[in-house]
């Protein structure tokens, strides 16, 4: 019993560490040399590297962050671990693309470790969530359309007899989301006042501070978080 118990910490931790390597940091860095938490929504994510480094980097950076997700979810399958087991560890991997120990805990939305566990353990699930997202870039509705999704997945995995562990994790990342759209990488809230609120519904149903998106995704140093200039 105790060694399971160490061997499901030992895996939580390095399935942590796994989700820690900040790829699309790294992209930014090695490509245009930039700090890529100052641009667009600071968050540490493909989306960003699409955004602000390279069009093409982002598969490269997006497959890595699948693969955060992935090879956590084929290892606990292939020991045949039971389900409080495969969610703690896998559901790591996406705590440490959030909150990653290498930058300060200043990381990504953790989606494409989602995308990974899914692609590994419920690939019905996986297309769903990447046709859905498609759908979102579309329509522009990406932030709203994902809670969505996810506060639906349990369903969706009892409709189409999916694995029950991802059910679990669905659940974990709906709250990660969450907390990680509130928590926004630290950037301080409005002091006080309906601004405040406003931010606050702003980030947990659209994750962003602003009302237009496409300023709010070319944000520059330059540029504070109404999207004003500065000399």
């Amino acid at each position: 019993m105790t060694e399971n118990i160490l061997s499901v910490i030992l895996l939580m931790v390095l399935s942590y560490l796994l989700g820690s390597i900040p790829s699309a940091y790294l992209a930014g860095k090695w490509i245009k040399k930039i700090d890529l938490r100052e641009y667009g929504s600071g968050t540490v994510s493909a989306s960003m590297v699409w955004e602000h480094v390279a069009k093409w980097a982002l598969f490269p950076v997006g497959i890595f962050d699948i693969l955060k997700g992935a090879i956590p979810t084929w290892i606990c399958m292939d020991l045949n671990m039971g389900l409080p087991a495969i969610a703690l560890i896998c559901l790591s991997a996406v705590i440490g693309h959030n909150w990653p120990i290498f930058l300060q805990f200043h990381g990504g939305r953790g989606l494409s470790p989602f995308l990974g566990i899914l692609f590994a353990g419920f690939p019905y699930g996986f297309l769903i969530m990447i046709v859905a997202l498609g759908l979102g870039v579309v329509l522009d509705i990406s932030a709203p359309l994902t809670l969505i999704l996810l506060l639906l997945f349990p369903s969706i995995v009892g409709l189409l007899d999916g694995p029950a562990f991802v059910s679990t994790i669905a659940v974990g990342m709906t709250i990660i989301t969450l907390i990680k759209r509130i928590e926004a990488n630290g950037r301080p809230l409005p002091q006080g006042g309906k601004e405040r609120w406003v931010v606050i519904a702003r980030r947990l149903f659209l994750d962003r501070d602003m009302r237009d998106h496409q300023s709010w995704l070319q944000r520059t140093p330059s540029q504070d978080d109404s999207g004003e200039k500065h000399d």
